[in-house]
């Protein structure tokens, strides 16, 4: 199998963002996007998907946390993106339903290279740690539109950090599924012979 690694770099007058990928990795994760919560956010995310992660970000949270975490869902799309080239032998759907003690998110996802989003839920409190919690919702729809991801997710709680930390390590065991290389396959998944 050949490496599935990205390295992938945004710089706008907002940000200033370095994301690397391994999705055949260990979990070995190093995160500094200047908001503590997201940091512990991605940090579960590369832990439980196995993927490796470094993820560095420098920006204007002196306006507020929307550019970063966008930019940040965003470039790691892109990092999927790239790494996983022209998908074959993926398995390409997979779901998960991850608890995090009282909450519990429920994650569909097909690497269909058809970027579409679906979030049918209310977060608990308006905000953890420094993070907004609509922003782990635009997180999601800023990855899977740049991954090319059918992504539906939904979560239940009573907790706004058990309801994201649900949400990212759901999604976290949804890709390492659907990201997973069959054996048996020897192309892309798809009757069209191509994703």
């Amino acid at each position: 199998m050949t490496d599935r690694t990205a390295a992938v770099t945004r710089e706008t007058a907002e940000t200033d963002i370095e994301v690397t990928l391994d999705i055949d990795g260990d979990g070995e994760t190093t995160v500094d996007t200047g908001i503590g919560f997201f940091d512990h956010m991605l940090d579960a995310f590369g832990t439980h998907g196995l993927f490796d992660l470094t993820v560095t970000c420098d920006g204007d949270l002196d306006v507020d946390d929307h550019h970063t975490v966008e930019d940040v869902g965003i470039t790691l799309g892109d990092a999927f993106a790239e790494a996983l080239g022209d998908k074959r032998g993926i398995s390409r759907f997979a779901d998960r339903t991850v608890p995090m003690d009282e909450a519990a998110a429920d994650i569909v996802v097909d690497i269909s290279g058809r970027p579409y989003f679906a979030f049918d839920s209310e977060f608990s409190q308006d905000s953890v740690g420094g993070m907004t919690s609509y922003m782990a919702r635009h997180f999601l729809r800023s990855l899977a539109t740049n991954a090319g991801l059918t992504l539906h997710a939904s979560v239940r709680g009573e907790n706004a950090h058990h309801e994201i930390e649900a949400l990212f390590k759901g999604l976290a065991r949804a890709l390492d599924d659907a990201t997973r290389i069959d054996e048996r396959r020897a192309d892309a998944p798809s009757t069209k012979g191509e994703l």
